[in-house]
């Protein structure tokens, strides 16, 4: 029995297709979970004097991607690096977004690798 050429490249075209739709899915859940994960660590550990920036952080999706941010955005930058004073001297930074930055990608990898073998 001969297979033809055609067949078998729209089968294999097929089946690769089928797979990266799969990868695809995992990948957004994969997004959509370290976000939110992002953003709970994020309150937690945001500075807080009445609270309302910690309150703010939130996670939207854009188009196909994931992502997070401040509704205060203005504060972000100031808390995280620190500040001049208006009569001199330095406000120090308190940097609560950088650590959580390094975990969220690094569970969006580990995520990514597990959609990958999975």
């Amino acid at each position: 029995m001969a297979i033809k050429i055609d067949d078998l490249v729209k089968e294999i075209n097929k089946t690769l297709s089928e797979y990266a739709n799969g990868v695809g899915e995992e990948v957004e859940k994969v997004a959509e979970t370290v976000a939110k994960e992002g953003v709970k660590k994020l309150r937690l550990r945001s500075p807080k004097d009445t609270g309302e920036y910690a309150k703010s952080w939130r996670a939207t999706k854009v188009k196909k991607a994931w992502v997070v941010n401040n509704k205060i955005y203005q504060l972000t930058h100031l808390l995280e690096k620190g500040y001049a004073k208006v009569n001199g001297g330095r406000v120090p930074g308190q940097p609560h977004i950088a650590p959580v930055e390094k975990e969220m990608i690094n569970e969006f990898v580990k995520g990514v690798e597990e959609a990958i073998k999975g």
